[in-house]
């Protein structure tokens, strides 16, 4: 099994996006798949013209000449592809959304009523790969995911692919923080991604225990808010004194 990952956060191998991806794509490797980890910041993707030269000028390829050709060979060539992301104002980075748009070559331009009874564009290819959402917000409440929880279903009816699973973690924050207190929680969660990576591989879907194990809030509320707000005040604090 080929399970490529398509990360749009804008920080890059620094981010939590990153942090949940590699223990993710590890418990994958562990149960047999082949992984690759893509950075889309590390690239040049333009966002797409709406110039339908994809369509019709060049069928399934895009006329731009940046990164994306080979992103699209790649994703095709995959049994799984997943969608990682920050939550940017309730939705996925700019950056993650320009990748998204630049799929359509995947697709024919022609309409067809799909299996859900909506309309669709005909597949170009007869095999799709299965698609991962996963996310992280700054806000601890799991409700900072409910667009991306429509948005990604959306994107897999779009792209002729199956949302076999979605990983959302609230408050994603703290997997970052390097703080005694919290390691036995990071390390908690940390192996949970990697059982969730395996459990992909060797059942195509994430069992119904792992998706209430993903979905359980870390700290409380309270306790959460008062700890991003101190790391705050210390960040402005010292921002002040520089600019003083």
């Amino acid at each position: 099994m080929k399970i490529t990952a398509f990360n749009g956060s804008m920080r890059g191998e620094k981010s939590i996006t990153s942090l949940m991806l590699r223990e993710f794509l590890q418990g994958a490797q562990d149960a047999g798949a082949e992984t690759e980890h893509v950075i889309l910041v590390k690239l040049k993707i333009n966002s797409c013209r709406g110039c339908l030269n994809c369509w019709l000028k060049t069928p399934g390829a895009c006329v731009q000449k940046d990164d994306v050709q080979p992103l699209l060979k790649k994703y095709m060539e995959s049994d799984i592809v997943v969608f990682a992301t920050p939550v940017y104002v309730e939705n996925v980075t700019g950056l993650m959304k320009n990748f998204i748009d630049r799929l359509i070559p995947i697709t024919d331009p022609r309409f067809e009523m799909g299996e859900h009874g909506e309309t669709r564009h005909y597949k170009r290819y007869d095999k799709y790969p299965g698609i991962v959402a996963m996310s992280n917000s700054g806000f601890v409440e799991q409700t900072a995911f409910d667009v991306l929880r429509l948005m990604f279903k959306r994107v897999a009816l779009s792209m002729n692919g199956q949302l076999i699973a979605e990983i959302y973690r609230g408050g994603g924050g703290i997997l970052g923080l390097d703080q005694p207190g919290l390691a036995p929680l990071v390390d908690e969660y940390k192996a949970l991604m990697r059982k969730a990576g395996a459990e992909v591989v060797n059942n195509n879907k994430l069992s119904d225990e792992t998706i209430a194990e993903l979905e359980k809030q870390i700290i409380p509320t309270e306790i959460y808010n008062a700890q991003v707000n101190a790391w705050w005040d210390m960040l402005m604090a010292k921002a002040g004194k520089k600019d003083s």
